[in-house]
């Protein structure tokens, strides 16, 4: 009779014995933060538990949340996990699927009840009235398909997706939007996105537009007070790609399908709600009425000409009416 033998897991990551910095340098969380995070995930990961080679829930949520800071290949954090690129790959699916469930409990907008207190956060900054966000676009690079591969290429000659975030003045991310081609403008995902509809909802939308070329010392005061209030979300994204590198063009491009590529971006704003909400410092090895502030690139279709006509009267009433 022949006697077969299952392998078993041995997990190679122990994180009892790695002392707290380490911990934040290379998962991005505090030690807390991640026994909450595995907690909340574990009841959908225990199936690879009980798989014969029996991975941890602590050690899947590890071993994602080191490929998602150190924008490393799979192969080399498979190997350090201690578990082969395939199996890895599942573990990334199955931890970014478990995670997402829990999207709405992370990436919140501002409800009714929540305005007055967000819009004096937002006063602060630029003292611009009824701000509720602060919105812009990111790019980040992936391999797109074969296929229609042009429309993935942006504006700067590389291939990505053109990612809307809308974040709050304590840079926490209130929306993000990750469905879109490199190469689609800003302006058409702004009007084809939730935010427009919730705004509507609302009934106080108003995309403000910076001037360009101020004439008046009106103009220029607006303009200091829009930079002021915008540079937010410019902080978030450079905060965001800095702590998690898979976003960052120097971290290469990520190759996976595009509905991946978009599960990874949202996944990558939720764990920085973890980092926010819980205070976890960014360490490196090397040291240490409402209104969404826009600034839209001028384009060439009359349909969006038409729209950045209007949004140039809203923005001068707002100029006179409080910059005067």
């Amino acid at each position: 009779m022949r006697w077969c033998h299952r392998p078993v897991y041995r997990p190679l990551v122990d994180l009892s014995t790695v002392e707290d910095r380490h911990i934040i340098i290379t998962y991005r969380l505090d030690r807390a933060t991640i026994h909450e995070l595995c907690a909340q995930l574990e009841p959908d990961l225990m199936s690879v538990m009980r798989h014969p080679t029996g991975i941890p829930p602590l050690v899947q949520v590890l071993s994602v949340l080191h490929f998602l800071a150190s924008g490393s290949f799979q192969t080399t954090v498979a190997m350090t996990s201690g578990m082969s690129q395939p199996m890895f790959s599942n573990v990334l699916s199955r931890v970014l699927s478990a995670l997402l469930k829990h999207m709405c409990s992370y990436i919140i907008f501002p409800q009714v009840e929540d305005l007055p207190t967000v819009k004096g956060d937002f006063y602060s900054l630029g003292h611009i009235p009824n701000i509720i966000g602060a919105i812009d676009c990111t790019h980040v690079a992936f391999v797109p398909p074969c296929r229609n591969e042009q429309v993935y290429r942006n504006h700067k000659s590389y291939h990505s997706v053109n990612v809307q975030m809308v974040c709050l003045a304590d840079q926490y991310i209130s929306h993000v939007n990750a469905k879109y081609p490199g190469s689609v403008h800003e302006a058409y995902i702004l009007r084809n996105s939730s935010i427009a509809y919730v705004m509507g909802q609302l009934q106080q939308h108003r995309v403000w537009l910076i001037v360009k070329n101020p004439r008046t010392r009106a103009e220029e005061r607006y303009n200091e007070a829009h930079g002021r209030t915008r540079r937010i979300i410019e902080r978030t994204f450079s905060l965001l790609k800095a702590r998690f590198r898979c976003l960052h063009l120097t971290g290469g491009s990520l190759y996976y399908s595009l509905k991946k590529v978009c599960q990874i971006i949202v996944a990558y704003c939720m764990l920085q709600y973890l980092a926010l909400r819980r205070q976890v410092p960014f360490l490196q090895e090397d040291g240490p009425n409402v209104a969404l502030v826009a600034a839209v690139e001028p384009v060439d279709s009359e349909e969006e000409e038409e729209a950045e006509e209007e949004d140039i009267d809203k923005r001068n009433n707002i100029i006179m009416q409080y910059f005067q």
